[in-house]
């Protein structure tokens, strides 16, 4: 059974920092490609960043020198370093694994007040 857990949400200040994880089992982590992805309330789900299996990594334009995104593939977890944050980043964020298939993760709350 494949699970993704993301953990590290949280409330922040505005211009303050969070990490997230996201723990995956299930699948051979190494082969997937890892994304993060957020949506916030009435908004559809947006692309944040992706890391390949070798480790090239890609952002959104609206994050774009403020997130950093990485991954253990001994721990089997991928991280999400998220600087600078503003109101406007406030969304659940959900943890995506993708090879021929996609899974998904349940999000995790990440509120930033001005």
């Amino acid at each position: 059974q494949v699970q993704l857990v993301e953990s590290g949400g949280g409330l922040v200040q505005a211009g303050g920092s969070l990490r997230l994880s996201c723990a995956a089992s299930g699948i051979i982590f190494s082969d997937n490609a890892m994304g993060w992805f957020r949506q916030a309330l009435g908004k559809q789900r947006e692309f944040v960043a992706e890391i390949t299996r070798g480790g090239n990594t890609k952002y959104s334009d609206s994050v774009k020198g403020r997130f950093t995104i990485s991954r253990d593939n001994t721990r089997k977890t991928v991280y999400l370093q998220m600087n600078s944050l503003k109101p406007e980043d406030t969304a659940v964020y959900y943890c995506r694994a993708s090879n021929y298939r996609a899974y998904w993760g349940q999000g995790t709350q990440v509120t930033v007040s001005s």
